[in-house]
């Protein structure tokens, strides 16, 4: 995390730091850091809730890599019926691709690939 956003020599930098992403100053000490998240759950790393967010107690949480692949610049959320999830969700409860449900939706509109 610290590397990511403070390090421009770190290879994800640009994808971090070098996008605005910091690391908030509380943070800068460990002891901080870990007395606001907590030891991580097997399984899990950090993750920003809001991903153009900074790193900060109100913005991460510990998730599973699932989870942080829905949760990318990457990631299409799609409203429908009142209800919002990324396009790799809906297409699995639709029981098909998501590039599938992609061409659908650009082809046919939402309404209709849904």
């Amino acid at each position: 995390m610290l590397e990511r956003c403070r390090n421009p020599n770190n290879s994800h930098w640009h994808a971090y730091g070098g996008r605005g992403i910091q690391v908030c100053e509380r943070w800068l000490t460990f002891e901080n850091f870990w007395e606001d998240m907590g030891t991580r759950p097997a399984g899990k790393t950090i993750d920003r809730i809001d991903h153009a967010g900074h790193y900060e107690p109100s913005n991460c949480r510990w998730a599973t890599a699932p989870e942080q692949s829905r949760n990318t610049q990457r990631s299409v959320l799609i409203e429908w019926n009142g209800e919002k999830a990324v396009l790799k969700d809906w297409a699995l409860r639709l029981g098909i691709t998501d590039r599938a449900l992609a061409i659908r939706i650009k082809r046919w509109g939402l309404e209709r690939a849904m």
